[in-house]
């Protein structure tokens, strides 16, 4: 590792990364790499490790996601609805961690053309916004559709068949057919994350907005309680668990169905058996009912092929059935208490408004709120429709195509397609074809993929291990683009956290503090439970905090049992901020070195008014 210098992190171009990563940059397409033709300008950027995103090491196929947004939400800023100081976000990848940086605002005279098409286009979104969101969600429903329709054959036929021959041959074939579809489908992919942007943007800057305009009508006025002003949101992300607790107090209704559920049986055994019992098959019409699209939502990020999603784990939602079953048999509530949520809402904005002297700021104050509770919900009902319905058919679409090189004895697993990034796969499907059209007992070259799955697989396997900079590059001086600081959380004084966590991790001094976002109001204190993978959510335990790198939507069901939760990363528009408003829990967001500060079992006090977190008491 390069040497560290005081108050920078390592320059991307002399960062070594672990000697056995060895090949991990020939996984990747060049542009998503350092390179010396790019230097100078890379070097004069802060980069940081993206955990929102990209939590863990990429697998190449899935870096698409991240080359998708990085174009469209960089667009949509820059060129589309010209928010004037703002610019994009540009990706690079490093021993299979990716780190992004937001790029420094344009000179003034750009900042003033910008402008003008700025108030035209944004606020026109913002009066219109419930006409265009029918329209969207039609528009993206249309688009994971026609994803779904998209044929893939599990194989290339012997010959080609009759009806495509005669009375006149169609021109075209499974040759063409095979590369088409792949071509098509990575197209989709981008125009879902085209859609993705198109208000997105927009609602993290409503949040700001209506932050500004609360800071100067009311200065000193805590984050947490304009988080508050935001709270009680009814929006399609917490649509897959309202889903679960209905199911399970329709199970809750029947006895013999209940008792089925909570046994320890697998889900096909307990499918068996509910199908005996009139009850158990009305139970099972309802549970295949919901299933699309409530049950397209990914065990983890949506970003991740191997997390696997509800639909293809059915454990998962059963076993959170079976949790909620149980608990309601207990007599508890396992709905959050969203009218609790609304009153408290209610109750600080009016406090708060009856604080306002003039007509005119109490306009002002009208308008921002308004605007922020009309469009705010997009920010999470995007998330279910695009990073986790969308991501779902994608990764099932995918497979197909691994299913047929896998049968053409390209591959020897399916997933093993994901080891590939999306200019790769074209070469494989290209190959398969040409050895079909030439003929039988046509070699290819299946050991040469196969030898490559195989390599970067254990590469993947070590970068899982490795604990990478959180920055490279130096710092600014003063961090100012607005949606690094609201979204992803990445401050002045996180950075300087960095660099402070760094020298006590390599001094061996003992962090008994950490600060970030005061993003969900209250205090509560308890043993930590540290998640640094997505898979590992099924340890956490009812009273424990909840610390990992970012929360994921289909967590959600998790969030009426622990006591507060800690991310290394997120603003107050992040989705742990948002859902733990939702949920009425503490949190506090964007620490930056909370999975590293702190080891489950700890003794943790948070406090999500001031943003800080407390180790009370060190695990022996």
């Amino acid at each position: 590792m390069a040497t560290q210098t005081a108050g920078r992190f390592p320059d991307p171009h002399e960062y070594n990364v672990p000697p056995e990563l060895d090949g991990w940059d020939e996984m990747y397409p060049s542009h998503h790499l350092f390179s010396e033709d790019r230097g100078e300008w890379e070097k004069q950027q802060f980069w940081y490790l993206d955990k929102i995103h990209a939590p863990e090491p990429m697998p190449p196929l899935d870096l698409l996601f991240q080359e998708a947004w990085q174009i469209s939400l960089s667009q949509y800023t820059t060129r589309v609805f010209c928010i004037p100081p703002a610019q994009g976000i540009a990706q690079r990848m490093v021993g299979c961690y990716m780190y992004i940086c937001a790029i420094a605002p344009p000179p003034d005279a750009v900042i003033g053309e910008k402008a003008g098409h700025f108030q035209k286009r944004v606020f026109y979104v913002f009066d219109h916004y419930q006409e265009l969101w029918g329209k969207w969600l039609d528009k993206f429903n249309a688009l994971g559709e026609e994803m779904k329709n998209l044929n893939v054959p599990p194989q290339l036929p012997k010959y080609v068949p009759d009806e495509e021959v005669l009375p006149a041959p169609t021109g075209c074939y499974v040759s063409y057919d095979v590369i088409s579809s792949f071509d098509k489908m990575v197209n989709m992919m981008f125009k879902g994350w085209q859609y993705h942007f198109e208000m997105l943007n927009l609602t993290y800057l409503a949040y700001l907005m209506f932050g500004d305009v609360t800071r100067k009508l009311f200065p000193g006025i805590s984050e947490s309680a304009i988080g508050k002003m935001v709270a009680g949101a009814y929006v399609s992300m917490f649509r897959p668990e309202e889903e679960l607790c209905r199911l399970a107090r329709l199970a809750v209704a029947s006895r013999d169905v209940a008792k089925v559920l909570k046994s320890d049986k697998s889900v096909d055994a307990k499918k068996a058996e509910l199908e005996q019992i009139p009850d158990g098959r009305q139970w099972l019409k309802e549970y295949t009912k919901t299933q699309d699209p409530w049950f397209f939502v990914s065990n983890g990020s949506g970003w991740l092929h191997h997390e696997g999603s509800w639909i293809d784990t059915p454990d998962i939602p059963y076993g959170y059935i079976k949790s909620y079953v149980e608990r309601l048999e207990k007599g508890e509530t396992i709905e959050r208490n969203l009218d609790k949520i609304n009153q408290e809402r209610d109750r600080i904005v009016t406090e708060y408004r009856g604080l306002i002297k003039s007509d005119e700021d109490r306009q002002s104050f009208d308008n921002a709120f308004n605007t922020v509770r009309t469009i705010y919900r997009y920010a999470e009902d995007h998330l279910f429709w695009v990073e986790h319905w969308f991501h779902t058919i994608w990764f099932s679409k995918v497979r197909q195509f691994g299913q047929l090189l896998v049968n053409g004895n390209m591959l020897k697993q399916v997933d093993d397609i994901f080891m590939f990034n999306r200019y790769e796969i074209p070469q494989m499907l290209t190959e398969l074809v040409t050895g079909w059209a030439l003929g039988v007992d046509i070699p290819t070259r299946s050991s040469y993929y196969k030898a490559k799955v195989a390599k970067r697989r254990k590469i993947l396997a070590i970068a899982q291990e490795w604990a990478p900079t959180p920055a490279l590059g130096v710092p600014p001086a003063e961090i100012a683009e607005p949606f690094t600081i609201m979204l992803w959380g990445v401050t002045t004084d996180r950075v300087k956290e960095w660099l402070s966590g760094i020298n006590a991790a390599a001094s061996d001094t003992a962090v008994s503090v950490v600060k970030g976002f005061a993003s969900s109001a209250g205090v509560a204190e308890g043993p930590a439970r540290v998640l640094k993978r997505l898979k590992d959510i099924v340890d956490l335990q009812p009273g424990e905090v909840l610390v990992c790198p970012s929360t994921n939507p289909s967590w959600a069901p998790v969030f009426t049992k622990i006591k507060a939760t800690v991310t290394d990363i997120g603003g107050l528009t992040s989705h742990a901020a948002i859902v733990c408003r939702e949920y009425g829990v503490p949190a506090v967001t964007g620490c930056g070195i909370a999975t590293t500060a702190i080891k489950s079992g700890d003794i943790v006090r948070v406090d999500g008014d001031t943003g800080t977190v407390t180790i009370v008491k060190r695990v022996a």
